[in-house]
């Protein structure tokens, strides 16, 4: 597979690491929400998901927002990633998107259609500092203003990503970007003025978004932005200042946001998965996450790095002090997770790593992405294994989705069942994970609608609302219906 053809999130590996017509109804109208509150209070208990489950969409800026060069904003490395020939499959960009920047009443409005409570969504920074330092940008941050001010008018509750991949260009001209520590730093004054600025509307705020992806694809194999293939050494460096960046942002947020204020990352946790389910098998599933996870979620957790990371590493490993431990190991509200697919099924075995991994069959099933294997067990042991390993007792799912093939049938109907099955199959697993006591207070469906998917341009859909891309109208799948059925009975549809 060629670089320019890499999933937002094919990256596990790399680290080594009630009736259908009943569903269909409008949103609003009478009998469909009088047929699902009846189901909602028929629903057996033990198959329900707990009371006050916060369900939600996702979306991030450079996807959704178009608007590029309004209001002050300047480019992110994103912008000259894509406009570089190339690097994205369908030779598109994110300059206009979906134009949330100016339909985002019209998609809270889908959101409230759907039953969500909840909306994640990042915040631009070069919006809001176009330089990476230096003056804030009233009006970028007005954009947030307007749409967190129109979300908790529809009962939406906003939870706000700090950084989703759009760095300053800026910074990266000037410092390297995360190649340098000053870019740490930087993020952290942003993440200070935006808690100080948007802290009276938002409670909840994840600082990054994925290391795994913006460190290994980005600058490791160059097939995300900014673009570059540094050595093991630089993107061992790499990595320690993404998780420094995100501790240093953590102090900056307990600093200047409000009392009540609560942060936390949202990272795609290598997901290691007992190949069969006995004790032997899963404590070496357990370990496996651990080590797996070593450069970031492991170290964030515990203030430092495993003896077989840094061991694995040798020469390479990156240069630290133990004040950057301290700092990265800044005590958190709760763990976002992006769970898509099993990178792994593991084995336990007699050898130094207490683990083996088994190898993917060709016949292993895959969605319309080749890399997006569906493993819906995956949801449950992601989650589980983060909450023994570190006592995590607030977990979100921040992200779980697919894309589909999507076409409309003659009826101008998007028939996603393949969508729904994914979905279907993975919050029976989450249900199983709560049911358990595991402690997921909610669940961000990755997407609301269709975008810019990163390198792969508009070629894969993620969304439960189908959009043309000429036009920007925005039309349900039946996946919407799925979704909405599902929240108002708060239990697998």
């Amino acid at each position: 597979m060629s670089f320019k053809r890499f999933s937002r999130r094919q990256f596990g590996r790399i680290a080594g690491w009630s009736t259908l017509a009943m569903s269909m109804l409008p949103a609003g109208s009478g009998l469909a929400q009088s047929g699902a509150d009846n189901r909602a209070r028929n629903q057996p208990a033990s198959s329900a998901f707990p009371s006050g489950f916060l369900w939600g969409t996702a979306t991030s800026a450079y996807q959704v927002e178009g608007a590029v060069n309004e209001d002050g904003r300047s480019p992110s490395i994103w912008d000259r990633f894509a406009h570089t020939p190339g690097t994205i499959a369908d030779r598109s960009n994110g300059d206009t998107a979906t134009n949330h920047y100016h339909l985002y009443k019209e998609d809270i409005r889908l959101m409230k259609e759907l039953g969500t409570k909840a909306y994640r969504f990042s915040i631009a920074w070069p919006r809001v500092f176009p330089d990476g330092t230096g003056s804030p940008n009233p009006k970028g941050l007005d954009f947030y203003k307007r749409l967190i001010d129109e979300l908790s008018a529809n009962g939406i509750e906003p939870f706000a990503t700090l950084y989703h991949w759009d760095l300053p260009q800026a910074l990266q001209d000037r410092f390297g970007g995360w190649t340098s520590r000053d870019t740490p730093k930087a993020f952290a004054d942003y993440a200070a003025y935006v808690a100080q600025h948007l802290g009276d509307r938002v409670k909840y705020f994840f600082t990054i978004n994925e290391c795994s992806r913006l460190v290994h694809l980005g600058h490791g194999l160059g097939a995300d932005a900014p673009g570059l293939k540094l050595p093991q050494s630089g993107l061992n460096q790499v990595r320690h200042h993404v998780a420094l960046g995100h501790g240093l942002a953590v102090q900056a947020i307990r600093a200047h946001g409000r009392i009540g204020t609560k942060v936390g990352p949202a990272e795609n946790a290598v997901s290691c998965i007992p190949a069969i389910e006995t004790p032997a098998n899963i404590r070496a599933a357990e370990m496996a996450t651990r080590e797996l996870n070593a450069g970031y979620l492991t170290v964030m957790m515990e203030g430092k790095y495993t003896d077989a990371y840094l061991a694995k590493a040798g020469n390479d490993a990156p240069k630290f002090t133990p004040e950057d431990l301290r700092i990265i190991s800044s005590p958190i509200d709760f763990l976002g997770v992006n769970v898509y697919t099993p990178d792994h099924y593991v084995i336990a075995a007699d050898n130094e790593r207490g683990f083996t991994l088994a190898p993917f069959p060709d016949s292993f099933p895959h969605m319309k992405a080749s890399w997006l294997r569906p493993g819906p067990e995956a949801i449950y042991w992601v989650p589980r294994h983060i909450a023994k390993l570190w006592n995590v007792k607030s977990i979100y799912i921040t992200e779980n989705g697919t894309s589909a093939s999507d076409q409309p049938a003659a009826d101008g109907t998007v028939y996603d069942v393949d969508r729904i099955m994914y979905l279907r199959n993975y919050l029976t697993q989450l249900q199983r994970a709560t049911a358990e006591g595991v402690p997921v207070l909610g669940y961000f469906l990755w997407t609301l609608m269709d975008n810019f998917e990163w390198s792969d341009g508009y070629e894969q859909r993620f969304g439960i609302y189908h959009v043309d891309f000429e036009t920007k109208r925005r039309t349900p799948k039946l996946s919407a219906a799925f979704y909405r059925e599902t929240i108002a009975r708060n239990a697998v549809a």
